[in-house]
């Protein structure tokens, strides 16, 4: 596989897709056609901020799988599109939420401090012991907004040195907010609290300057520390902020615009501490970064999870083991289900029943989807699958229950039309070998694989016989018959594992006899 690496990442990453066979390309500083071509035979793209991942680049890469992040932050990179052509997107929060947190700290220091501003005067020759008075952490309220990964970091170290915290998130529990030390609050609350504040959200539609001249109020004589996103702090609000007395300081990390313009107001302020948006910028943080980059491309070459995927199921490495050999067997039964129907599909209903219900399966419901979408020819992964079906107007619900009846663990795919339904279930013989064990409440053992005969037909003597003499005119193999009746005497069906495909006109002749209700041809992924 290729992987195209347009941004600079630290050697261990490219190290781990060298070690796993993989070819490297690195093309840095690419853009416009330059980047389109280079992205065109591609299977994975790895890039930092400095590349714009945009729709285009998704419609020039034909074999894209998946676009990895060296880091945290994927405004350069259009998700929608992704999703549209079934690539995953996966990012790397874990690599830098240390070093980040770290510059977090340090700056809240350096502003409450004034220590970069009483370093470059003592270099300038002058000792200004008397104009700096700095104000201690000790004892202080430390507001934190958004309490993510790095948010809980920062919030753990500071409420060691004996800060209180305040703390507005409305994605966290209480219980796990108060696990670091942090009591939840409105945002009104949490900045007329806060002796400092820090900010820790991503830059979107809704906190885009949600800090600005009225939130800058309510922390009068306060400091504001962000080294998150640019623009989730108002620059021109916060500037004058602090240049009229409102605030005591600030200190700012990261810019709406990077590289920052010389005019940017926070520039001429004193009591604003800047650095060049080196949160991340760790040999170690860079160094983890990109080795989990890499290693999540290669899990996704490899058909396994994608931990921190943004916008695929994804699942706890740990977990993957248990719920690993359902994911093919819920994507067959999908596929059996949908043409078995053969018709315009309205609704999807995945069941999970047995031990398997107790897990976290939105990978296997994925898989399930993609198993019902792909018959029809649609180009359709795991990540689109969910997609497809709503924009196709296809409702998808999922259950579970712990009981299952006579299995262990049982998965159901229903597929309807509005006016006629058709399950498949399977489970797992001995942990890991699939079988279809019921269709349409008909109790069956079938093996999924390859090509399959679905039969439904009067249970009359001489059926069998029938529909295995047509077999052997027209040189049709059976590898394996699994049969089941409703009663006898009434309608019975008998499922054909069969080595090669059945013509139209065998098909056709069967369906010529009274005796026969319906066949239906079943093409699995082996069998092509």
């Amino acid at each position: 596989m290729k992987v195209l690496v347009t941004d600079p990442i630290a050697d261990a990453g490219l190290q781990v897709f060298r070690d796993a066979g993989h070819e490297v390309e690195t093309a840095y500083e690419v853009e416009g056609d330059e980047l389109l071509n280079a992205v065109s035979d591609a299977n994975a793209l790895v890039v930092r901020s400095g590349t714009e991942v945009t729709r285009e680049v998704f419609e020039a890469a034909k074999e894209l799988v998946i676009v990895g992040r060296a880091g945290i932050g994927v405004d350069n990179i259009d998700i929608e599109a992704a999703t549209d052509h079934g690539v995953i997107v996966a990012n790397a929060p874990e690599g830098n939420v240390r070093a980040a947190a770290e510059h977090t700290v340090a700056m809240a220091f350096a502003s409450a401090r004034s220590i970069p501003q009483a370093h470059a005067r003592l270099k300038e020759g002058e000792w200004a012991k008397s104009d700096y008075l700095g104000a201690e952490v000790n004892g202080k309220t430390l507001g934190v907004v958004g309490l993510g990964r790095v948010g809980q970091e920062v919030a753990k170290k500071l409420h060691s040195l004996g800060m209180d915290i305040a703390a507005y998130d409305p994605y966290i529990s209480e219980e796990r907010a108060e696990q670091f030390g942090a009591e939840l609050v409105d945002l009104d609350e949490c900045l007329e609290r806060a002796d400092f504040l820090t900010v820790h959200v991503p830059l979107t539609d809704e906190t885009a300057d949600m800090i600005s001249t009225d939130e800058l109020a309510k922390l009068e004589g306060g400091y504001v520390v962000n080294c998150a996103r640019g623009g989730v702090v108002d620059e021109e609000a916060l500037a004058e902020a602090v240049e009229d007395g409102v605030l005591a300081g600030a200190a700012v990390d990261v810019f709406a615009e990077e590289p920052v313009s010389p005019d940017n107001p926070l520039l001429d302020v004193d009591d604003v501490v800047v650095t060049p948006h080196l949160g991340a910028s760790t040999e170690a943080a860079q160094e983890n970064v990109a080795v989990s980059t890499a290693e999540q491309i290669v899990a996704a070459f490899e058909g396994e999870p994608v931990m921190n995927a943004l916008n695929a199921p994804s699942i706890d490495e740990t977990a993957f083991p248990r719920i690993e050999p359902y994911i093919e067997l819920a994507e067959t039964a999908g596929k059996v289900a949908a043409q078995l129907l053969d018709d315009r599909i309205e609704g999807i209903e995945v069941v999970y029943q047995g031990d398997i219900a107790a897990e976290d399966l939105d990978l296997v419901t994925a898989s399930a989807l993609k198993g019902v979408f792909e018959p029809l020819e649609w180009q359709v992964n795991a990540v689109n699958a969910p997609r497809i079906a709503e924009e196709r107007g296809v409702s998808v619900t999922e259950s579970k229950t712990r009981s299952a009846e006579d299995f262990q663990s049982l998965i159901t795919v229903k597929v309807a039309d509005g006016d006629d339904e058709v399950s498949v279930c399977g489970t797992l013989f001995a942990g890991d070998d699939p079988r279809i064990v019921r269709i349409d409440g008909y109790r069956v053992d079938a093996i999924p694989h390859g090509r399959m005969v679905v039969a439904r037909n009067a249970d009359a003597p001489g059926v069998i016989g029938l529909i295995g003499t047509v077999m052997g005119e027209y040189d049709v193999n059976i590898a394996g018959m699994f049969n089941a009746r409703e009663a006898i005497g009434g309608e019975a069906l008998t499922v054909y594992n069969v080595d090669t495909e059945v013509p139209d006109a065998a098909i056709q002749k069967l369906h010529d006899d009274d005796r026969i209700i319906e066949v239906r041809q079943i093409v699995l992924d082996a069998g092509e």
